[in-house]
């Protein structure tokens, strides 16, 4: 008999448990939508989403704005090879994506200038 009182408070106490924690939720994402933190979240996604800038891609390579293309390939064959042997796909990965970046950026500069 016992037994049966304390089931049934645990299942009587769990049910109001979680209509609390749904109660909550929601007006957590209530809030969220109101105070626009959901929207500067989701802007968040979607800026890391996208390409490198060419400052960063300078940075990863190491060659500073008066570099040329010859200096960034240069460049880019050492740290790519050095990655391949004994470092790391991350790093291989950026150091690819950096010198695509820069190789938009100096097929623009050319283009602009012919």
């Amino acid at each position: 008999m016992a037994a049966k009182i304390i089931a049934n408070l645990i299942i009587m106490g769990s049910g109001i448990v979680g209509r609390a924690v749904l109660q909550a939720y929601r007006k957590a994402l209530e809030n969220a939508n109101r105070n626009g933190v959901a929207h500067e979240a989701i802007n968040n996604i979607r800026r890391a989403g996208k390409t490198m800038t060419e400052q960063e891609a300078r940075q990863i390579l190491g060659i500073s704005e008066n570099s040329t293309w010859e200096e960034i390939m240069q460049k880019y064959d050492t740290l790519f090879e050095n990655n391949a042997k004994n470092g790391s796909f991350y790093l291989q990965s950026k150091v690819h994506r950096a010198k695509e970046c820069l190789e938009a950026v100096y097929q623009n500069k050319n283009q602009g200038t012919s």
